[in-house]
Parts: C-alpha cells; structure tokens; sequence
C-alpha cells in the first residue's frame, strides 16, 4: 500500500500541473467577459461597453479587441477559478491600478442598466483575489456609478 502511494506521489512530481500564464491584457479581458457572462444574459450594451473598454484601456484597433475577446474567451473557457488571472495583474499592476481594473468591471456589470447579483458576486470575488480593500472597492462602485 505505501508503495502505491509513493508511486502516486512520484507521479504528481514528474507531472507537475501547468498552470497556464496570460499577459496582463488576457488576464484583464478574461475577467471583463467573465463579469459580462455571470447574469447568463449577454446583452449587446455589455458586449460594446466590453468592446470599447478594451479599445480605451489598452489603446487596441478593432482586430485587436477582437482577437483578445477570442484569446481571452478560450483562456476563460479554459480556466477552473480566477487565480491565474488575478495572479497576473497582482504581479504587474500598482494597487491604484487594480482599484481601475475593479472599476472596470463594475462598470460593465452596469453597462446593460442592471446590476444581477451574480455579477455583484464576480466583480466581488475578483476585487478579494485583487487585495482590494473593501473601501476602495465600494469607491470604484460608485465611481462606476456617476457615469
């Protein structure tokens, strides 16, 4: 039996899990789809706030979004949690940088005019895994909000 289990141990060791590694554009656009698919109700107001956030944030053309809402699509479809994203933007991104990314989203939650709960919930979980405080994550609600 021990010997079972050190084979199975031994296993895991020559076969380590791959984790996949996005560039920060990915792990960004990967999160902004996963907010706009968490109501199940893709709207076409998400789709261009999507689209156009993209474009505005990362200065793309309009080949550009589309190939990252492809590559980003796939990796999410891809992903089991948000770790692998937000593990990427917490590496490369500034504290006030992540407080943007947190408004972003929440500014997609609202771009079709309601916030569903399982949006509220996404935006929520990916600000934790961001280390955005609670305070700084109601301010980047509200930001979203005046607009």
């Amino acid at each position: 039996m021990f010997k079972q289990i050190k084979q199975l141990f031994s296993t895991f060791n020559e076969h380590p899990a791959q984790m996949q590694e996005h560039d920060l554009k990915t792990a960004v656009a990967a999160l902004l789809i996963e907010v706009m698919r968490a109501d199940t109700e893709q709207q076409d107001e998400e789709l261009k706030a999507l689209s156009a956030t993209l474009k505005k944030y990362f200065e793309l053309t309009d080949t550009q979004v589309d190939e990252l809402m492809q590559s980003a699509s796939k990796s999410l479809d891809d992903a089991i949690d948000y770790f692998q994203f937000s593990k990427q933007i917490n590496n490369q991104c500034s504290a006030q940088q992540r407080i943007d990314i947190v408004e972003l989203l929440w500014r997609l939650a609202y771009a079709d005019g309601q916030l569903d709960p399982q949006e509220e919930y996404v935006v929520r979980r990916v600000a934790n895994l961001l280390y955005v405080t609670h305070e700084d994550f109601i301010a980047a609600k509200l930001a979203a909000t005046k607009i």
